[in-house]
């Protein structure tokens, strides 16, 4: 039974928490589909080195916004904002209730929270000059031109302050200045995982990667997409790379993923803590936790 605004079910949570697990069983219980929504998991080819879901796991419950884009074609968090917000609504129109998964914390808050984002598709030729300048420069260049992001991205988040960087010099204006907020007429329920484990469930999960082939994988990315696609600098693929060049040994490639990716994971626990007011899952029962909340909203 809908009420007046119709409900959308989110679960969020940092990389390695076990999202995709918990969401396929909660979709089980209540015959949800499930909307990825990750920055990494729309693109073909990239499956090991981004934890998207099986093929096994996507044949039990089905998964939107996957696999939606080659990495030749990059999509930007305003275009993919409308690309979920088109799937979430068709499911609303066909009186289901839309369930959404992820980490990434930008495209999910532009999508629950109606964030305008400016449409600028990525320009590599500058993304590359940003890139040779370094992270401290580029932050210092931030500063002059758009110092109310500096306050929003963190220091160490190169590939925010490169894209306001991109957005000021392509538009002529702030990033901070083009945002505003139109949240959709949804009833929001927000789950989340916050795991005390969360550092183990890091390092099983990059030693499994490159168990399970990740080196393999990002050279067959190479050999379809070429050596500099920029989305080979994601996490576990650039070390990946390395080790292709014969830069890293894969112990040291292990060890470099694992870093960055807890990293990853901090900065994403701030995002949500700080932007987010999800009900946090107990731990000692996920499942059963996840049920009773949902099935409060729907009462």
């Amino acid at each position: 039974m809908f009420l007046s605004k119709p409900l959308v079910i989110v679960l969020i949570g940092p990389t390695a928490s076990g999202k995709t697990e918990l969401a396929i069983e909660i979709a089980k219980y209540f015959n949800f589909n499930i909307h990825n929504i990750d920055s990494r998991q729309i693109y073909r080819s990239m499956d090991i080195g981004t934890a998207k879901p099986t093929k096994q796991q996507q044949a039990q419950i089905k998964h939107f916004l996957i696999d939606i884009a080659e990495p030749s074609n990059q999509i930007n968090a305003r275009k993919f904002q409308q690309i979920a917000k088109d799937s979430i609504n068709n499911e609303i129109q066909k009186k289901l209730i839309p369930f959404l998964v992820g980490g990434s914390g930008l495209y999910m808050n532009s999508i629950i929270n109606g964030f305008f984002l400016p449409d600028v598709p990525p320009q590599r030729n500058l993304r590359n000059q940003l890139d040779k300048l370094g992270q401290e420069q580029c932050w210092n260049l931030l500063k002059i031109c758009d110092p109310i992001s500096t306050k929003k991205i963190n220091y160490a988040d190169q590939v925010r302050t490169i894209r306001a960087l991109e957005v000021f010099y392509v538009t002529g204006k702030p990033l901070s200045s083009q945002r505003f907020q139109n949240p959709p007429p949804w009833r929001i329920l927000e789950l989340g995982l916050d795991r005390e484990d969360l550092r183990e469930r890091i390092s099983k999960r990059t030693k499994n990667m490159f168990e399970f082939g990740i080196v393999e994988e990002t050279k067959n990315i190479i050999n379809k997409y070429g050596f500099d696609l920029p989305l080979l600098k994601t996490i576990g693929y650039k070390e990946a790379k390395d080790v292709l060049s014969e830069n890293l040994k894969i112990d040291k490639a292990i060890e470099l993923t694992t870093k960055k990716t807890t990293q990853f994971a901090k900065r994403q626990k701030t995002w949500f803590r700080n932007k987010n007011n999800p009900i946090w899952l107990n731990n000692k029962n996920l499942l059963k936790d996840a049920i009773i909340n949902i099935e409060s909203a729907l009462s």
